[in-house]
């Protein structure tokens, strides 16, 4: 594996753009410091009900956040770029600390905003000087049954730092401690790494793939006891926040956080549970096609055509996948060209970089994508996702002020998985080779599998997980792992062997650090699905309305938002067209076999 400086510099993002160098954001850094602990915040107490006061005061918090999110920016994705350089990991360090200090001296606005007359909020809202916080507004007066007093607020805005500091413990065992052995790749011994592991896992060596998910998991279980207590830790916070907050579920909490209307999730659990034998067909259908006596789960990854995946380079990638999203238009296109062009992402696997992907934007600097690209499908497909996320932060920031520009997690999967399913769409149309398109449809299922399915079973192991934590249960090893493994069995049926290493997953699932996360992920692809049918069927007036949605940032609650595009997830109809796409496309495959 290469090392950062012998990564060619037109593959890497170019971090010049948030700072020039690093003394750069020493000196901002400092000057951020000296400035803000300085200020007398509190000369805005007890005046937030005068509307001169309350504006100065909502426009000062949206310049300290904007000075402190390029300062994190920059310091977070050089600290992902090898997470051995200590100065960048100590840089991180700072800013995330500097956040709950500077802010925690702002902690009385929320309370006193929550204490005043429902009338005076309602003027403020109406007042066109409001313009630009009229939906935080509402937000507080949906909030005020879980805004605390200000000595309260500021005691909790002091311990963020420390309460959420669970996913850092967990990136570091992840990253830094999980010493993944050596194991054969194309008969070779190989170190392994998370990113190799997923292409191994998409060969046809079985015997690889059988050698590397038993060792790849033995290294989790070999820290296993951390890797609980970190994660039980990070419920427990969780649980903290929802009692004191005054909530009835971490779940409902989540939700209200996000402004998501609780029959949201319901519909999804509903429909998925309801479509469960179509996901047990398509497991046995695997096992048929592969013609395995027994079929393991580290077989499931393995495509069901051979000589079909698509092994290109990055450069041929991304033209690709700029060809693949001409439904969306040349506008589109352009900005997909320009991010390419003008150092937005940062491509290869070096020694000690953060795995995964993923798409990170602030207010004045461009998005910024991380990949980890190997030649496959999977990370061709990755491309369009992180430049849907990409994308969305690009017009969200262009049409909306700054505090309205970020969307909601809630809306966060949305835009990526348009994209991955409008690539997939064009492929198979434009392929002529029937072994091809076996492999697409397989793909597409694998989508389902992978983003619908297996994240809704994740989100209910992380509300099973919750609600025992709320039930004052401790959560261990042993009893985490048997929840997991009967869960795994539910979803994949009896088409697979359950082999015993699968119920230590959950100890190798990053976000569920960043809790009641994953089922955004399902509802991404059901609202995905339906948006791509209107684009290809309704055509530019489908664009357009796509083009509100994703310049629409935060504006209002995200299911209005989402509304925009013509998906309503408060109703069971984008979830049932999920499930018969989803049916459609296994009897396709059957069809072709």
């Amino acid at each position: 594996m290469l090392e950062r400086k012998e990564v060619p510099e037109n593959l890497k993002w170019k971090l010049t753009d948030v700072f020039e160098s690093d003394e750069a954001w020493d000196e901002e850094y400092k000057k951020v410091e000296e400035t803000y602990a300085e200020y007398d915040f509190d000369a805005f107490k007890g005046k937030l009900s005068n509307k001169v006061d309350l504006l100065a005061c909502l426009r000062l918090t949206d310049e300290i956040s904007r000075r402190l999110e390029r300062l994190y920016l920059y310091a977070h994705m050089r600290h992902d770029e090898d997470l051995r350089i200590s100065k960048y990991t100590s840089k991180h360090a700072r800013i995330s600390a500097l956040f709950p200090q500077i802010f925690a001296r702002l902690s009385f606005v929320d309370p006193e905003l929550t204490s005043l007359d429902e009338k005076v909020l309602q003027d403020f809202i109406a007042d066109p000087d409001f313009a630009d916080y009229d939906y935080k507004l509402r937000s507080v007066l949906k909030s005020k049954a879980h805004v605390l007093s200000e000595a309260e607020e500021r005691l909790l805005a002091l311990g963020s730092d420390v309460m959420g500091d669970f996913q850092s413990v967990f990136s570091m065992l992840n990253n830094a401690n999980l010493n993944l052995p050596m194991a054969k790749l194309n008969g070779e011994e190989t170190q392994m790494s998370h990113g190799t592991y997923g292409v191994v896992l998409h060969s046809e060596n079985r015997e690889e793939r059988k050698e590397w998910f038993e060792k790849y998991y033995q290294a989790y279980i070999n820290l296993i006891d951390s890797i609980a207590q970190t994660y039980f830790s990070n419920v427990k916070k969780d649980v903290f926040y929802k009692t004191v907050r005054n909530f009835a579920s971490c779940k409902d909490m989540a939700l209200h956080n996000e402004d998501v209307d609780g029959i949201v999730y319901e519909n999804l659990i509903e429909s998925v549970h309801g479509a469960l034998p179509l996901m047990h067909d398509y497991i046995s259908t695997r096992k048929k096609v592969l013609g395995l006596e027994g079929q393991h789960l580290y077989d499931v990854h393995m495509p069901l055509v051979a000589d079909a995946d698509i092994k290109i380079s990055f450069e041929e990638a991304y033209e690709l996948v700029i060809e693949g999203l001409a439904p969306l238009g040349k506008e589109y296109q352009e900005l997909l060209r320009m991010g390419k062009e003008k150092g937005w992402i940062d491509v290869c696997e070096n020694e000690g970089k953060r795995c995964g992907a993923y798409s990170a934007g602030i207010y004045d600097v461009h998005p910024y994508v991380l990949l980890n690209y190997q030649p496959t499908t999977t990370d061709v497909f990755t491309i369009a996702h992180e430049m849907g996320h990409a994308l969305h932060t690009y017009k969200s920031v262009q049409a909306q002020p700054y505090s309205k520009a970020s969307y909601t997690i809630f809306l966060a999967e949305i835009a990526s998985t348009v994209n991955e399913v409008l690539l997939l769409k064009h492929l198979y149309k434009t392929s002529t080779d029937i072994n091809f398109k076996k492999y697409l449809l397989n793909y597409y299922m694998d989508m389902f599998r992978a983003t619908l399915f297996r994240q809704t079973q994740f989100a209910e192991f992380e509300q099973i997980a919750h609600a025992r934590a709320e039930a004052g249960e401790a959560l261990t090893k042993e009893n985490l792992s048997e929840v997991y493994y009967q869960l795994n069995k539910d979803y994949y049926g009896d088409g697979v062997i359950h082999d015993p290493q699968i119920a230590y997953e959950w100890a190798r699932i990053p976000h569920f650090y960043n809790s009641f996360y994953v089922y955004k992920y399902a509802t991404g692809i059901v609202s995905a699905l339906s948006i791509v049918k209107r684009i290809l069927s309704e055509g530019e007036s489908a664009v357009k309305d796509y083009f509100e949605f994703l310049s629409s940032g935060g504006c209002t609650d995200p299911v209005s938002i989402l509304q925009k595009a013509g998906v309503d997830l408060t109703t069971k109809a984008p979830f049932e067209a999920a499930m018969q796409e989803f049916k459609d496309t296994l009897e396709e495959f059957k069809s072709l076999l």
